[in-house]
């Protein structure tokens, strides 16, 4: 019987949403979920298999922080465990595993303690729009980065090739670290798919790809 996996690389799926469904609530964790799995059920239509060909919806994240740290300008106190985006991530997550067909993998957030600059406000110190003397705690956001998320991605596509359980694989997801899985799956003869969610990508990932399929709203 014919399989597809879809898996999903969570951190740019969020990022993704917030641009391709901006009239939707983003902070909705239930209406998030049911998004994700109506994008997979869309993969399969788009690729005329049946619901039943689905072998499973593999989704990578993080769980959020739960430190606190002392804000750099101000001093203060801020618990990140509380914050609107660690209830978010819970909630989102609890939801994803009650789904069917649904696998959570999750890395680890990797953090050092300290604060740093964010991009726009780096920019705007660049252009002269903003003066060291007016830069506030709001300029700044904890370093942190995730691990681990690319290695299961990595492990979960040679598995899934090298034991035969699908004969196509989905990812969506919007960087070049899948390529060295990307090629692997394609040698074990897995027809891979990837879905940027209408993100531009670099031409010379086509020829490592079998197709490119974005089944979501394309945002203007």
């Amino acid at each position: 019987m014919q399989r597809t996996a879809i898996l999903v690389d969570g951190a740019y799926f969020l990022a993704r949403y917030r641009k391709v469904w901006g009239d939707r609530d983003a902070g909705d964790a239930r209406a998030v979920a049911k998004t994700l799995f109506g994008m997979a059920l869309e993969h399969l239509k788009a690729l005329d298999r049946p619901r039943e060909s689905l072998y499973r919806i593999f989704f990578y994240d993080c769980p959020p922080m739960e430190k606190s740290f002392v804000r750099p300008v101000s001093g203060d106190v801020v618990d990140f465990g509380r914050s609107g985006a660690a209830v978010f991530r819970r909630e989102l997550h609890d939801q994803l595993r009650r789904q069917r067909k649904m696998a959570l993998r999750l890395g680890r957030l990797a953090e050092r303690g300290e604060w740093k600059l964010k991009y726009a406000a780096l920019q705007q110190l660049r252009e002269g729009s903003l003066r060291w003397e007016n830069v506030g705690d709001e300029h700044y956001e904890p370093d942190m980065r995730q691990t681990q998320v690319d290695m299961k991605i990595g492990i979960d596509i040679a598995a899934l090739a090298y034991k035969q359980q699908v004969d196509q694989i989905v990812l969506v997801a919007g960087d070049a670290d899948f390529i060295p899985a990307a090629k692997l799956a394609r040698r074990e003869g897995i027809d891979f798919i990837l879905d940027p969610m209408w993100q531009g990508i670099a031409p010379d990932l086509h020829e490592h790809l079998d197709g490119l399929q974005s089944v979501c709203p394309r945002p203007f």
